[in-house]
């Protein structure tokens, strides 16, 4: 497997690989963002900036900067992100092309399901995919609704005051995914430090890839272990029946892979969910319903996923060849930035009212999971926690209130996934509502 790993990364973007070493740049070293790029990273509370929607209705793909020679792109038009996230054979996915590996450890490499193309993408999403289908995930929803209730009665014994984020958003993901994996719940608080720190883009490429080797290493570990006695969750599963294709640092980013977007995805949809649920009765009113349908609960979730995308912004993507997308010429080499957030907020797909929450919408095709090939395998999981574990919250304080005016809330300033560090929240409801 680390062979064909070799033999993708040389065929994949091969003069741009070899221009940019030779011109000796690498994205581990970058130090920060130009401001110019930073504009889709950035929220007012849980909206885009004002200016993302002027450029979406005036230019739905624009140029944001040049860097290295190469023009850098942002997509924020519905239709063309999602024509752009369904083009498998246009763009590339491979951000190795632009990291020098040389000198690095196994830990400090760089893969996952959302930096690779075919065929390498295509051999590790299939060791995958059939462990993320609805059957297979079903044996999980006894385990979240434990997990789930474990915590609101630990939030129930902490309260009247707590913080959501501590004591609900991030343990109840991170208990699940720790159960699929197979993997013991330990270092929590480690853990959600360098989970926040992987999308963190404040300090450009330095804090993202220093995080990311300090879990991989913690995963490779653990692959390791579970080759001599494997475990009843995922990483023991791909062990029998896969152990001889799989060595523990291509495992290992496997599992890193579903680890990461496995908690901290979830965790923000969890923390940032109940912060506008505290602020709609009409949603937390369908939620309670002891009788609710399916479809109304599922279109609460779907709103949410919709109107929040925590995932702001998509995997880059580097054009292969010229091309054209939105009315503008793409070249060769282009970096390709998609704004998954500015495409849900396009009238196009949300209609009339797009920066409206509305928990009676009908379900949109919005692109919080991405689309196409690089969509989330996960998807399925992340919308069993939500229903489960929002309802669950609904029921449980119906009343919740958040405890501080929105200007107190430390909403992270520039990170691919948006998320708030902390919730303090009223869990009886007995001070005055705030405004959201």
């Amino acid at each position: 497997m680390r062979s064909a790993m070799a033999g993708a990364k040389q065929r994949v973007g091969k003069w741009f690989l070899e221009r940019s070493m030779k011109d000796g740049i690498d994205l581990r070293k970058l130090r920060f963002l130009p401001d110019s790029v930073t504009m889709p990273l950035k929220r007012d509370g849980l909206d885009p900036l004002p200016e993302m929607a002027v450029v979406r209705a005036t230019e739905p793909v624009t140029k944001l900067a040049t860097m290295f020679g190469k023009n850098i792109w942002l997509v924020s038009g519905y239709v063309e992100a999602r024509a752009a996230l369904a083009d498998g054979s246009s763009y590339s996915n491979d951000i190795g092309q632009f990291v020098s590996q040389e000198g690095r450890s196994d830990e400090e490499q760089i893969g996952g399901l959302g930096m690779t193309d075919p065929p390498l993408h295509t051999a590790l999403r299939r060791y995958l995919t059939p462990e993320f289908t609805m059957r297979r995930l079903a044996r999980l929803e006894p385990e979240i609704e434990r997990v789930v209730h474990e915590r609101l009665d630990a939030m129930e014994a902490a309260g009247p005051e707590v913080d959501l984020v501590e004591q609900f958003a991030f343990p109840v993901p991170f208990q699940v995914i720790c159960e699929l994996l197979g993997l013991p719940v330990e270092d929590r608080q480690r853990f959600y430090q360098l989970g926040v720190a992987r999308f963190d883009l404040s300090q450009g490429g330095v804090g993202v890839f220093g995080a990311a080797a300090h879990t991989r290493e913690f995963l490779i570990k653990a692959v390791a272990a579970q080759r001599l006695a494997p475990g009843e969750g995922l990483i023991g599963a791909l062990i029998t029946e896969h152990g001889d294709e799989l060595d523990d640092v291509t495992l290992g980013g496997i599992a890193d892979g579903v680890f990461l977007g496995g908690y901290e995805t979830s965790a923000s949809m969890l923390a940032l969910g109940a912060y506008l649920l505290a602020e709609n009765p009409d949603a937390v009113a369908i939620l309670r319903e002891d009788g609710a349908a399916a479809a109304d609960v599922d279109r609460v979730v779907e709103e949410l996923l919709r109107h929040l995308t925590v995932v702001q912004i998509a995997f880059l993507r580097f054009a292969r060849v010229d091309l054209e997308l939105g009315g503008q010429q793409v070249k060769a080499g282009d970096a390709v930035g998609i704004s998954l957030l500015g495409a849900n907020r396009d009238p196009a797909v949300a209609g009339p009212d797009p920066d409206t929450f509305d928990p009676r919408r009908e379900p949109t095709r919005h692109l919080a999971f991405g689309h196409g090939m690089h969509r989330c395998v996960g998807a399925e999981l992340a919308r069993m926690e939500l229903r489960i574990a929002l309802r669950a919250l609904a029921r449980r304080f119906p009343d919740l209130r958040v405890a501080v005016p929105p200007a107190g809330l430390d909403f992270r300033k520039l990170s691919a996934v948006y998320g708030v560090e902390a919730l303090p929240v009223h869990l009886y409801g007995a001070h005055d509502r705030l405004t959201v």
